[in-house]
């Protein structure tokens, strides 16, 4: 593996076993292109995620459970040969997150496996360096960062650190099916100039108000971006939820851009949140589509060991 020479750096460790762990995001807050021609998202993290264990053994093969998770394998395959001293070992992988349903699901996979392996080779797996270990294999949600971040997914690389929103909960409905986020990213989809001015605002709106704590200001950023991706991938219940926000005092919107979800964004902390709750929970049930609920993750990273 070349170009990565953050990744490659070790340090002196002596163990056979190692974790990893990596929270899922509900699609994102904010989603598009810059005037530059950069694609981008801003995360919004949940406290669902992937957990990855590897046990190295320096003379075996490198097997990966459950088998179907081949994204993990070849990363896993990439880092044992940057360590140098061949080898295999077994990958376990366990995950909350649907598939294919705008949740990060394969990005929390891999960024667990970063961590895990390693963590077991002593080799770097800072965010930064996880960015190089994960650009190879494909795009990427930015969840090896803590916090809400601008991520060019694309690029795979950190864009801006925004910060950490109040604790709030999504109340989600699925719309059904499965969308392969990767084939979903590569078709061709312009965005004139007009387009990408407003989308670089946002940036700047959505930046202000995670600053700021200010929910109301990024559920007005969460709702346009969804409203904006209905060109590409629209949701059927995109209406109908924000009627509903709009009747129980939601800060707003939030979907899955490339996925399959949109929920209701709900300050956790704010007076009457639970009866909030069970009125969104009850309008929303009678949405076609399945119904769960979301929490937003912790500020801090998933540990490693």
């Amino acid at each position: 593996m070349t170009g990565l020479p953050a990744a490659a750096r070790r340090v002196a460790v002596d163990i056979a076993e190692g974790t990893g762990a990596a929270c899922g995001t509900f699609g994102e807050l904010l989603q598009g292109v810059l005037p530059d021609g950069t694609a981008f998202l801003a995360t919004l993290p949940i406290s669902l995620g992937s957990r990855a264990r590897f046990r190295f053994d320096p003379h075996g093969p490198l097997h990966v459970y459950p088998a179907h998770k081949t994204k993990s394998l070849t990363l896993a395959r990439a880092m044992l040969d940057t360590h140098g001293d061949g080898g295999g070992g077994t990958l376990l992988l366990d995950s909350d997150l649907l598939v294919g349903k705008g949740l990060a699901s394969s990005s929390a996979d891999l960024v667990a496996t970063a961590r895990g392996v390693g963590t077991v080779l002593g080799l770097d797996t800072s965010p930064a360096a996880v960015e190089d270990w994960l650009r190879p294999v494909e795009p990427t949600d930015g969840v090896m960062h803590p916090g809400v971040v601008v991520f060019e997914h694309r690029a795979v690389r950190l864009r801006a650190r925004l910060g950490v929103l109040p604790p709030v909960t999504v109340v989600a409905v699925d719309e059904g099916g499965h969308l392969d986020t990767v084939a979903h990213n590569r078709r061709p989809h312009p965005v004139p100039p007009g387009l990408r001015h407003e989308y670089a605002r946002l940036v700047d709106d959505l930046a202000r108000a995670v600053r700021g704590a200010d929910l109301s200001a990024v559920g007005a950023v969460s709702t346009r971006s969804a409203v904006l991706n209905q060109r590409r991938l629209p949701k059927r219940n995109l209406d109908a939820m924000t009627a509903i926000a709009d009747r129980v005092g939601a800060p707003g919107v939030v979907c899955t851009h490339s996925g399959t979800m949109l929920g209701l964004l709900l300050d956790t902390t704010a007076d009457g949140h639970r009866e909030r709750l069970a009125e969104a929970h009850a309008a929303c049930s009678e949405l076609p589509g399945t119904l769960s609920v979301y929490r937003s993750a912790a500020a801090e990273a998933p540990e490693t060991r």
